[in-house]
């Protein structure tokens, strides 16, 4: 299976000086940036990941030592860090390098759709199931399946994800039909799933069996130090992209790029590099003004209403319609299509007194009458 290339994340150190004013160029005697096919010696090279900070390098050396094997892997990190890339270069590493690598993006498909993507289904498994179709398991047999986002699984999906992970064995949607499973699956995702565990919304069984070799992607704020290679290894792929001549990139410039946040990691960094160039229209890069990022703190939402809650709102609003009668053909209890003594027990659970039917009615606009129920 042929896998597209993303620089959206970490990309490999180019061979070019230290002053951070050499550009890429097209001149024969400069140096390029590394592209896939330029150096097959290097994986991670190919795999558009660049870098030469400790951090990193940890990475790089945990990917070599799990490669090999066919452990699970848990590759954890924020968004924008490039955690598809390690997978990829996992697999590309690993024995199961000439056999499929299938991407799956847990978020990226409907709820309801899920294990039909995951395993597949047989014609006629449910509505709109007109042919069979084959999974991203069957896909991936023999080879790698990445599992991005896995921390959005939905709970009750788990159990099977679980059950292909250990017994190696799985069926299609609407068959009874047991299809044997020979994949390495890696997983990834930027929320932490020791809280989900916690709260619920993970299965611990499942997250043990994932987690047998995590590797954690740092951020980009982490390593700083790879990030005058990352630009200039994006100015030379959009400047080729988009037929440009960037010959220079400024100090200064260089030193805002260096010391902004990047919220988003390389992924944003990459974006903003790549918006400098199409504004650029000389041969020095021309960096617009820099986004503040997505602000994590968040104003807290209002409390979910409750069942009761809505309950007891709608009951207080007839008793004020009525007047506070519950009893009779026009009072709250016909209205609510309910028994006198059947509304009187659900006044008494939810608390309702002839002090409440007074503050509902005095919030509508009309003459008030003393506060009483009337039964």
């Amino acid at each position: 299976m042929m896998t597209t290339r993303d620089t959206s994340a970490i990309a490999e150190q180019t061979p070019w000086g230290d002053d951070p004013r050499t550009a890429p160029s097209r001149r024969t005697d400069a140096p390029r940036t590394a592209e896939p096919g330029d150096d097959r010696s290097n994986p991670a090279a190919v795999h558009g990941i660049v870098g030469g900070s400790l951090a990193l390098r940890r990475v790089l050396r945990l990917v070599e030592s799990v490669a090999t094997t066919d452990a699970a892997v848990l590759i954890r990190g924020e968004t924008g860090t490039g955690k598809e890339l390690i997978g990829g270069l996992i697999h590309t590493l690993s024995t199961r390098r000439a056999r499929p690598f299938v991407k799956f993006n847990c978020t990226a498909i409907p709820a309801g759709l899920l294990e039909s993507e995951l395993f597949g289904h047989e014609r006629g498994a449910f509505t709109g199931a007109i042919a069979r179709r084959i999974g991203r398991f069957e896909l991936a047999h023999g080879g790698t399946l990445l599992l991005d986002e896995i921390g959005d699984l939905p709970l009750d999906l788990q159990p099977k994800l679980l059950r292909v992970l250990e017994e190696q064995e799985f069926e299609r949607v609407g068959s009874a039909h047991t299809i044997r499973s020979d994949v390495r699956v890696i997983a990834a995702t930027n929320r932490p799933l020791e809280e989900l565990v916690a709260a619920g919304e993970f299965r611990a069984d499942l997250y043990y069996r994932l987690n047998v070799f995590p590797i954690d992607v740092p951020a980009l704020r982490e390593r700083p130090e790879d990030i005058p290679l990352l630009v200039r290894h994006f100015v030379a792929h959009h400047a080729r992209s988009l037929g440009r001549r960037i010959e220079s990139i400024p100090p200064d410039m260089m030193e805002r790029l260096v010391h902004h946040p990047w919220p988003g990691n390389v992924r944003e960094l990459q974006h903003a590099v790549h918006r400098a160039v199409i504004l650029s229209r000389g041969a020095s890069l021309q960096l617009p003004p820099l986004d503040a990022g997505v602000k994590m703190a968040r104003t807290p939402a209002p409390p979910a209403e409750t069942f009761d809650d809505a309950a007891r709102e709608h009951i207080l609003e007839v008793l004020r319609d009525t007047n506070g009668v519950v009893a009779g053909p026009r009072g709250a209890a016909a209205r609510l299509g309910l028994k006198r003594t059947t509304l009187m027990s659900k006044m008494e659970k939810l608390g309702i007194g002839p002090g409440d039917v007074a503050t509902a009615r005095a919030q509508c606009p009309v003459a008030q009458s003393a506060p009483s129920i009337a039964l």
